[in-house]
């Protein structure tokens, strides 16, 4: 049975594909970017922002608005896509990603953007930045929530570990983490170069609450979030299969593809092949 209606699903699946397209395009403009990690995580962001979290343009200085920060800052299109999609920015911004004076730089900052609630970029620091969210909701208390998105390479990082271990000894069941497990980073294969696993048993030992879904099923991710609303004394890890270059098949499993941007050609195929997933641009 569905965790959710069918209309909701259509417009979430439509939300995924026009973000996917905006990043493609924003990262082919500039001729710079990281178009892989952030196209894997484009339908959890689409979910995130349309159907799970207490956010909007209105919303940005709400003391009870709900947190989001993306850990693997380099995916910074997924972000500024999700944001134009969702109206804190115009998607003619978008062209003028990673040029100099935009406020869409390489990497999100929060002293340029609305929206953006953590700078970030130095891998491994984003999950201790959404544990001070966390524990700030509490002593405050206020029932806003923290998601914090990491990728599967960055979380070879030791800075993590010491986030995980803290995050369940304090109990923090506002907090949510989300991997995007797409077993690809910069130098190859996550699993030659360091490997995470068994992820799920690990964070298990550090006391959080483990979901595994796949990351680009709309009515699974919406079903981990739910799950873990009802989660209590303890933070919840969502392990999110994915596809790095999810809907662009020449950049699917392609380690290539990692911070490369397409040129005039290889865009115009990506689009095409978006518009004939369910797109309508």
């Amino acid at each position: 049975m569905s965790t959710i209606a069918e209309g909701k699903l259509a417009e979430l699946k439509q939300r995924a594909n026009h973000i996917r397209q905006e990043i493609v395009k924003m990262v082919a403009a500039a001729n710079s970017g990281h178009p892989g990690g952030s196209l894997s995580a484009a339908d959890i962001l689409a979910v995130l922002y349309f159907h799970e979290m207490n956010v909007g343009p209105e919303k940005v200085n709400d003391p009870d608005r709900d947190r989001f920060i993306l850990s693997k800052g380099h995916a910074s299109p997924v972000l500024y896509a999700t944001l134009a999609e969702k109206g804190y920015l115009s998607k003619e911004e978008l062209a003028t990603f990673r040029r100099i004076n935009s406020r869409l730089q390489g990497h999100p900052s929060k002293k340029l953007l609305p929206g953006v609630e953590q700078s970030t970029g130095s891998l491994g620091q984003g999950l201790s930045t959404a544990n001070g969210m966390a524990l700030a909701a509490r002593l405050d208390k206020r029932e806003y929530r923290v998601y914090a998105l990491l990728g599967d390479g960055e979380i070879q990082e030791g800075m993590i570990w010491e986030a995980a271990m803290a995050a369940g000894h304090y109990k923090l069941d506002n907090l949510v983490a989300i991997l995007d497990y797409n077993h690809l980073q910069i130098d190859g294969n996550v699993e030659d170069i360091m490997d995470i696993g068994p992820v799920a048993d690990k964070f298990r030992a550090f006391n959080w609450h483990v979901i595994e879904m796949d990351g680009h099923n709309i009515e699974e991710i919406v079903a981990a979030f739910a799950e873990a609303r009802t989660v209590k004394g303890k933070p919840t890890f969502i392990v999110a299969h994915t596809i790095k270059g999810k809907g662009v098949s020449y950049m699917e499993n392609a380690c290539g593809w990692h911070g490369v941007a397409p040129n005039e050609e290889q865009l115009k195929q990506a689009l095409a092949e978006l518009c004939a997933q369910g797109g309508d641009k």
